[in-house]
């Protein structure tokens, strides 16, 4: 279809499902332009949403990655997509619903970093790659996406190199971009109207999703923190995973 219908665009088929972030990586390599757009294929995206980032990335070259306020179909704000790193205490305050019952206090909401003017553009530590603009040059020199990871985590990784590459990354509210979210998962209810792929599909997609969480914290934190703090954060994360598991091999 995007070869009879748009023949300037250049297709990458691969035989093998490579993940997000190998397949990201074969787009960027032959890609031309000075600025990478790496974008999910459950959104809807109009020209302000590309024009307008794109120019503010131009005036602005400290900025290393940008994305824009992600919205699901019934209108609410995409959180996922505007975030704090998942440090033992941002993610303990997220799961156990601190950060909610105190939304708006900075030390209690360092995951979702809900306490943010969300009309206004600002910086934020973590953004998703359903939508994320970032200078070509920046993604050579960060040796691209760490293929690692097969779904999810990858983006939190990329982020996290980003910032110590010394850029900042900016959330750009004033465009907006339809996300269905979840519709390649499976795996979330915002999209289970329109996306339910097979069982085996939604639980190989859920165990990647915890073991995404144990690679970047291995990679990022394991010497950052106690032996005790780590063994309790990779045991959460994996009953976490177990119990989502479950959850897709009974449905």
């Amino acid at each position: 279809m995007v070869r009879n219908k748009h023949p300037q665009a250049i297709v990458l088929a691969c035989e093998d499902n490579l993940g997000f972030s190998a397949a990201n990586n074969r787009g960027s390599a032959i890609a031309g332009g000075d600025y990478l757009l790496f974008l999910n294929s459950d959104t809807v995206v109009g020209s302000d949403a590309l024009l307008e980032p794109l120019n503010f990335m131009r005036d602005n070259p400290d900025v290393g990655a940008l994305t824009v306020r992600l919205i699901y179909p019934n209108g609410e704000r995409d959180p996922d997509n505007h975030r704090g790193f998942p440090t033992p205490w941002n993610a303990f305050c997220h799961f156990t619903g601190l950060s909610r019952l105190f939304r708006g206090n900075p030390r209690f909401n360092g995951y979702s970093l809900g306490y943010e003017d969300f009309t206004k553009t600002h910086e934020v530590s973590v953004i998703a790659g359903s939508y994320m603009m970032i200078p070509r040059e920046l993604d050579r020199k960060l040796g691209g996406w760490d293929e690692t990871y097969f779904f999810y985590g990858e983006d939190i990784d990329y982020c996290y190199r980003i910032h110590e590459a010394g850029f900042k990354i900016v959330y750009y509210p004033h465009v907006k971009v339809l996300h269905y979210k979840g519709a390649s998962s499976g795996l979330r209810k915002e999209s289970a109207d329109i996306a339910r792929p097979p069982k085996s599909t939604r639980v190989k997609v859920a165990r990647e999703s915890i073991r995404a969480m144990e690679v970047f914290y291995r990679k990022f934190y394991s010497d950052k923190y106690p032996r005790i703090v780590t063994g309790l954060v990779l045991a959460g994360i994996r009953a976490r995973g177990w119990m989502r598991i479950l959850k897709h091999q009974l449905t």
